[in-house]
């Protein structure tokens, strides 16, 4: 397959590496608005680069990875669509609601495959915990305590543009509670607070968040999150059921230290960065984007499945905003054209 790689910043360049070593890969042409930054990422992994992204489109490539700045998302997925052109996007589909429902409308009139980057599902103790609930080998479940904590605040400038924290940031536990249970949020109640920098505030944002979200049927899951984590990158699912509970992303990097006299010393290099910690589900979800593409494997994560996790993320922040519970199918029925 050519696949034609939009966006060539830090998670694009790292997707694109990826990608030109996977199995059925014949060739990444690469495109970007900054030119000269898609010539080196190019140069450094052995791939081609484009002068722009509408080259790539008029170089009849097989399929795209949109890696972009979140604003052009909406646009790329619909522009892909109307080619004809399966499509990878990074989370999210577009800024808003309905901006995301206008493009996953394009996405259906086209019939094309459109798959999300959320990389957890890749991963292989989300994967182990999600058979685990499948098999019934933990009963039935009654808490899931989910946690997504970074070492420290991303640059100012990226707050304006990122959605806020339950959109960028606990987004991926929402998609992961979703996927690994089968069953849908119904209603959520979520709060903030900002005891760090003020660009914080002074984006509407927090550096800090909390949701109590209740499921279908009606097991409750805790989410929080932080941008001041300074003890390392910190993500974990904890899966609480009659019969057993599991853990997810407790290993030997793990960012604790114990005040137990007899618990495990802190690691020597705990985790940094997600793209140290999920390095190995990147590269299998572009490989299943490989695979996707080619028809021999269903879409293991589809734009529906982007929207009802934005929903969610949705939900707590307007939840947030207004201190009351919010049940996410409020906000898709207020849409004129819900999908």
């Amino acid at each position: 397959m050519r696949i034609g790689f939009l966006g060539a910043g830090r998670i694009g360049a790292f997707h694109a590496e990826a990608l030109k070593a996977t199995t059925g890969v014949d060739d990444v042409l690469i495109g970007d608005v900054d030119s000269a930054r898609a010539a080196e990422v190019a140069h450094r992994i052995g791939a081609r680069s484009a002068d722009s992204v509408d080259d790539v489109f008029a170089a009849g490539v097989d399929a795209v990875v949109i890696a972009t700045a979140t604003a052009s998302h909406a646009e790329l997925i619909t522009r892909a669509a109307r080619a004809g052109l399966p499509a990878y996007c990074e989370k999210p589909i577009a800024v808003d609601l309905p901006g995301t429902v206008r493009a996953l409308r394009e996405v259906e009139t086209a019939g094309t495959l459109l798959q999300m980057g959320f990389q957890r599902r890749f991963d292989a103790g989300y994967r182990a915990a999600k058979d685990a609930v499948a098999e019934g080998r933990l009963g039935r479940l009654h808490t899931i305590r989910a946690v997504t904590s970074d070492p420290a605040p991303p640059p100012a400038a990226f707050l304006p543009l990122s959605g806020g924290l339950f959109r960028d940031c606990l987004v991926h536990d929402f998609d992961a509670v979703r996927w690994l249970t089968g069953r849908e949020v119904i209603e959520v109640f979520a709060t903030g607070a900002n005891g760090g920098a003020a660009f914080f505030r002074e984006a509407g944002d927090v550096d800090t968040a909390a949701a109590l979200l209740t499921l279908d049927d009606d097991t409750l899951v805790t989410a929080t999150a932080t941008r001041y984590n300074g003890a390392g990158y910190d993500v974990r699912m904890e899966i609480a059921g009659e019969r057993d509970q599991l853990v997810v992303g407790l290993d030997a990097r793990s960012p604790f230290t114990s005040a137990e006299p007899d618990g495990p010393e802190p690691p020597a290099r705990p985790w940094t960065g997600f793209l140290e910690r999920f390095a190995p589900a990147y590269r299998a979800e572009l490989a299943a984007f490989v695979q996707a593409a080619r028809g021999e494997i269903p879409n293991p994560c589809s734009g529906k499945d982007a929207l009802h996790a934005l929903l969610v993320a949705e939900a707590c922040e307007v939840s947030r905003r207004e201190h009351r519970p919010v049940r996410p199918a409020e906000l898709l029925t207020e849409l004129a054209d819900p999908v």
